[in-house]
């Protein structure tokens, strides 16, 4: 079974702090709290950091909740942390998030060269950022087929431990990229169905197409199951006994019920197949079972009988005739 996947790769953005704007406060701006505020208009009395009571006054505030704060009290209770540098992001830095970690824009970079992962692509192994180049050259498969690496983000083919490119992964015979389809492995190659069937598959002798499955042989010759019947009934013969007759195969009930000799005491067909045991005498034949005397009944198999017209006897019975 062949499963297509995909290389691990992530995207990063900017996060907001909680929706919050950095405004100044001076004696002639309009405050906007919100549109729960029970007041606008020039400021007349004080305005207060929420967290330490510092005036705002001619400061960059936060409103956060619809509660002003400083900077650095802002800062303090409510920046991330860089997962790089370990110092907050501040509200004039730009907070770049992946999976609840966060960076600084210029700690965001690969682990092993470098080099800047804002707004391009990247990998992760052990949490580690990698760029995809990076990644690549370090943990990602090569194609089984030109051994060129599989790069995070592209489609791959996987059979048996191997990875192919999806390009890469062709039938060996109509070279024809097989994706996600049924295919056949032979010889360490592989085949779509299609080819597969004219190139190796064996034929019918009755229908003339390709056995994939399920074939049977009879006299050296192959048949699908569905085709290999009783040529009288029709009846699926695999799987059950049968016999022939001029190379005709039928299953047993038809082959007695046409051929096969009747027997005299009982008048049912006499199959003698499987080392089934009959007695035959004089153009008559009997089943073991039914080659019995006509009067006591007693079984006339390996002794001495008598007949009357059509019956045997016994000696012991026959002895008045």
């Amino acid at each position: 079974m062949v499963k297509r996947s995909c290389g691990q790769t992530a995207a990063v953005y900017p996060l907001a702090h909680s929706g919050a704007q950095i405004h100044v406060v001076d004696s002639t701006q309009t405050l906007l709290l919100g549109p729960k505020s029970p007041f606008t208009g020039r400021m007349t009395e004080r305005y207060d950091c929420h967290y330490c009571k510092e005036s705002l006054f001619g400061k960059k505030y936060v409103l956060r909740e619809e509660n002003p704060y400083c900077v650095k009290c802002y800062e303090s209770l409510y920046s991330n942390s860089c997962e790089e540098c370990k110092k907050p992001i501040g509200c004039n830095s730009r907070d770049l998030s992946y999976k609840d970690r966060h960076w600084h824009e210029d700690c965001f970079k690969c682990f092993q060269c470098k080099r800047s992962l804002v707004d391009k692509p990247f990998s992760t192994k052990d949490e580690q950022l990698l760029c995809t180049e990076c990644y690549s050259n370090e943990y990602s498969s090569k194609c089984h087929d030109c051994k060129k690496t599989i790069m995070p983000g592209s489609r791959k083919m996987e059979h048996k431990g191997n990875s192919w490119h999806e390009t890469c992964f062709t039938c060996q015979r109509c070279q024809q990229p097989i994706g996600t389809k049924s295919f056949i492995p032979k010889d360490n190659h592989s085949y779509c169905v299609p080819c597969y069937e004219k190139q190796f598959a064996m034929q019918c002798i009755h229908c003339k197409k390709p056995i994939t499955t399920g074939g049977v042989t009879y006299r050296e010759q192959p048949w699908h199951k569905d085709c290999f019947l009783c040529t009288s009934c029709k009846q699926q013969l695999s799987g059950q006994r049968f016999t022939s007759r001029d190379d005709f195969a039928y299953c047993l009930n038809c082959f007695c019920n046409l051929y096969a000799k009747k027997c005299a005491s009982c008048t049912t067909p006499i199959s003698g197949l499987g080392g089934s045991k009959y007695i035959s005498f004089e153009e008559r034949q009997w089943h073991n079972d039914c080659f019995n005397c006509k009067k006591c009944s007693v079984s006339l198999v390996g002794r001495g009988f008598l007949t009357e017209r059509d019956d045997i006897l016994c000696p012991e019975c026959g002895k008045d005739i």
